[in-house]
Protein backbone atom coordinates (compact mmCIF):
# COMPACT_ATOMS: atom_id res chain seq x y z
CA UNK A 1 0.00 0.00 0.00
CA UNK A 2 1.01 3.94 -0.98
CA UNK A 3 0.38 6.26 1.72
CA UNK A 4 -0.45 9.44 -0.35
CA UNK A 5 2.61 12.19 -1.34
CA UNK A 6 -0.43 14.73 -1.29
CA UNK A 7 -1.84 14.77 2.80
CA UNK A 8 -5.14 15.40 2.76
CA UNK A 9 -7.30 15.24 5.59
CA UNK A 10 -6.68 14.32 9.02
CA UNK A 11 -7.53 11.17 11.15
CA UNK A 12 -9.75 8.39 9.74
CA UNK A 13 -9.99 11.00 6.28
CA UNK A 14 -6.44 10.56 5.48
CA UNK A 15 -4.94 7.54 3.67
CA UNK A 16 -7.97 5.12 4.93
CA UNK A 17 -8.21 1.88 3.44
CA UNK A 18 -8.77 -1.75 5.06
CA UNK A 19 -8.14 -5.62 4.26
CA UNK A 20 -11.24 -7.51 4.83
CA UNK A 21 -10.01 -10.57 5.66
CA UNK A 22 -13.28 -13.28 4.49
CA UNK A 23 -15.00 -10.16 3.70
CA UNK A 24 -15.73 -9.61 7.53
CA UNK A 25 -12.56 -8.18 9.50
CA UNK A 26 -10.83 -5.86 8.96
CA UNK A 27 -7.06 -4.70 9.31
CA UNK A 28 -6.96 -1.31 9.23
CA UNK A 29 -5.03 0.80 6.49
CA UNK A 30 -4.33 4.47 7.21
CA UNK A 31 -1.63 7.36 6.94
CA UNK A 32 -0.35 7.21 10.45
CA UNK A 33 2.66 9.51 10.08
CA UNK A 34 2.02 12.39 12.29
CA UNK A 35 -1.84 11.73 12.04
CA UNK A 36 -3.14 10.49 15.40
CA UNK A 37 -6.50 9.01 15.48
CA UNK A 38 -8.06 6.72 18.01
CA UNK A 39 -6.49 3.98 19.16
CA UNK A 40 -8.51 0.67 17.63
CA UNK A 41 -8.82 2.65 14.49
CA UNK A 42 -4.35 3.04 13.89
CA UNK A 43 -2.60 1.67 10.95
CA UNK A 44 -2.12 -2.36 11.48
CA UNK A 45 -5.01 -2.51 13.90
CA UNK A 46 -7.85 -5.02 13.86
CA UNK A 47 -10.30 -2.09 13.44
CA UNK A 48 -12.41 -1.29 16.75
CA UNK A 49 -11.00 -3.82 18.42
CA UNK A 50 -7.64 -4.51 18.71
CA UNK A 51 -4.48 -1.48 18.49
CA UNK A 52 -1.19 -2.74 16.88
CA UNK A 53 1.51 -3.82 19.55
CA UNK A 54 3.39 -1.13 18.11
CA UNK A 55 3.90 1.96 15.31
CA UNK A 56 5.59 0.66 12.04
CA UNK A 57 3.88 3.62 9.95
CA UNK A 58 6.58 5.08 7.25
CA UNK A 59 6.31 8.84 5.66
CA UNK A 60 3.71 10.07 2.63
CA UNK A 61 4.86 8.77 -0.07
CA UNK A 62 6.34 5.55 0.83
CA UNK A 63 5.17 2.10 -0.01
CA UNK A 64 3.95 0.13 2.83
CA UNK A 65 3.94 -3.71 3.38
CA UNK A 66 1.36 -5.64 4.77
CA UNK A 67 1.72 -9.55 5.45
CA UNK A 68 -1.09 -10.92 7.31
CA UNK A 69 -1.03 -14.40 8.18
CA UNK A 70 -4.45 -15.73 9.12
CA UNK A 71 -6.58 -18.70 10.20
CA UNK A 72 -10.39 -18.26 9.66
CA UNK A 73 -12.81 -19.11 12.71
CA UNK A 74 -14.08 -22.33 12.87
CA UNK A 75 -17.50 -23.56 13.26
CA UNK A 76 -19.25 -26.90 14.09
CA UNK A 77 -22.11 -28.29 11.83
CA UNK A 78 -24.74 -26.61 13.59
CA UNK A 79 -23.41 -23.22 13.26
CA UNK A 80 -21.54 -23.08 16.54
CA UNK A 81 -18.66 -21.25 16.93
CA UNK A 82 -16.02 -23.84 18.38
CA UNK A 83 -12.59 -21.32 17.20
CA UNK A 84 -12.42 -17.63 16.90
CA UNK A 85 -9.89 -16.67 14.19
CA UNK A 86 -6.80 -15.56 14.51
CA UNK A 87 -4.00 -13.24 12.97
CA UNK A 88 -0.54 -12.00 12.92
CA UNK A 89 0.30 -8.48 10.85
CA UNK A 90 3.84 -7.84 10.46
CA UNK A 91 3.53 -4.05 8.96
CA UNK A 92 6.78 -2.67 6.90
CA UNK A 93 8.71 -5.60 8.54
CA UNK A 94 7.63 -5.09 12.48
CA UNK A 95 4.84 -7.73 14.11
CA UNK A 96 2.33 -5.45 15.34
CA UNK A 97 -0.23 -8.17 16.00
CA UNK A 98 0.52 -11.58 17.06
CA UNK A 99 -1.50 -14.18 17.02
CA UNK A 100 -4.49 -11.74 17.66
CA UNK A 101 -7.67 -13.61 18.49
CA UNK A 102 -10.68 -12.12 15.99
CA UNK A 103 -13.63 -11.14 18.21
CA UNK A 104 -16.52 -11.06 15.15
CA UNK A 105 -16.75 -8.45 12.71
CA UNK A 106 -15.51 -5.41 12.58
CA UNK A 107 -18.49 -2.98 13.30
CA UNK A 108 -18.22 1.01 12.82
CA UNK A 109 -20.18 1.11 15.72
CA UNK A 110 -21.03 -1.11 17.93
CA UNK A 111 -19.97 -4.68 19.23
CA UNK A 112 -19.02 -7.26 17.62
CA UNK A 113 -21.01 -10.01 15.91
CA UNK A 114 -20.23 -13.58 15.39
CA UNK A 115 -21.75 -14.53 12.44
CA UNK A 116 -21.73 -18.37 10.41
CA UNK A 117 -20.35 -18.04 7.14
CA UNK A 118 -17.83 -20.45 5.11
CA UNK A 119 -14.79 -18.98 2.68
CA UNK A 120 -14.88 -15.28 1.99
CA UNK A 121 -13.15 -12.54 -0.24
CA UNK A 122 -10.35 -10.54 0.44
CA UNK A 123 -11.60 -6.74 0.05
CA UNK A 124 -9.67 -4.21 -0.17
CA UNK A 125 -11.63 -1.06 1.06
CA UNK A 126 -12.35 1.91 -1.25
CA UNK A 127 -13.27 5.38 1.05
CA UNK A 128 -12.26 7.52 -1.99
CA UNK A 129 -9.22 8.62 -0.21
CA UNK A 130 -5.77 8.57 -2.11
CA UNK A 131 -4.34 4.92 -1.11
CA UNK A 132 -2.36 2.16 -4.42
CA UNK A 133 -2.20 -1.30 -3.77
CA UNK A 134 0.35 -3.62 -5.88
CA UNK A 135 2.00 -6.95 -5.69
CA UNK A 136 -1.09 -8.53 -3.67
CA UNK A 137 -0.07 -12.12 -3.08
CA UNK A 138 -2.40 -15.01 -1.79
CA UNK A 139 -1.16 -18.15 -0.36
CA UNK A 140 -3.63 -20.98 1.25
CA UNK A 141 -2.22 -23.29 3.78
Amino acid sequence: MESPEVIKGEGQGRGNSGIFLQGQYEVQVLDNNNNPTYVNGQAGSIYKQQPPLVTAVKPAGQWHTYDILYTAPRFNADGVLIKKGIVTIIHNGVVVQYNTQIEGTTEYIGLPKTLVHGPGPIVLQDHGDLVDFRNIWLRRL
